[in-house]
């Protein structure tokens, strides 16, 4: 019974954990591998926190400290994105093709970003963190995520923009999200 009520409470949470491995890694392969390796490493742990977002935090960071650990050992990766594989909704009947190539420009903008940008755009803005969750992932105060991911989001909207001047490719960019209550 132990064990079904934590395998359900983690399942909550994979797509979200797949989602961020992901955006740092841009292998669906190697992110399925470290969600795999977080789930096996979360279920073994002996303390795990009750409170959720505590819970939600505490696997992010299993994640990061996996991909952290992988990255020391392997040899450098290729860095290349794999545009096939971004979203199962891509290609479907419900986007459009506008959407499809907003869609490409902004994950390859994503992919041009250097990693600090990009993991902090990954806790928050894919895995859907608070600003107190990712605070904690990082072991950082909250000030400094909130400062983190407005320079990364000014980041990305600046190659999103650079991209536009290149290929005549407009992206629009979605409302802003007020700060307060994140």
């Amino acid at each position: 019974m132990f064990r079904a009520a934590r395998r359900h409470r983690l399942e909550a949470y994979l797509k979200r954990l797949y989602g961020y491995a992901y955006s740092l890694t841009n292998d669906p392969v190697r992110s399925e591998d470290l969600v795999h390796d977080t789930a096996v490493k979360a279920l073994a742990a002996r303390r795990v926190p009750r409170d959720e977002a505590a819970y939600r935090a505490w696997l992010f960071k299993i994640l990061r400290n996996t991909l952290t650990d992988q990255t020391r050992r392997a040899p450098p990766r290729d860095t290349h994105v794999d545009t096939s594989a971004i979203d199962g909704e891509l290609g479907s009947t419900h986007w459009s093709e506008t959407q499809e190539v907003n869609a490409v420009t902004v994950r390859l903008a994503f992919s041009e970003l250097p990693g600090n940008h990009r993991e902090i755009l990954a806790a928050i803005d894919v895995a859907g963190l608070t600003y107190a969750e990712a605070a904690e992932l990082f072991d950082i105060p909250m000030g400094t995520v909130m400062s983190r991911i407005s320079r990364a989001r000014s980041a990305l909207y600046k190659r999103v923009e650079e991209t536009h001047t290149r290929t005549n490719i407009r992206v629009f960019p979605l409302r802003k999200r007020r700060a307060t209550g994140r």
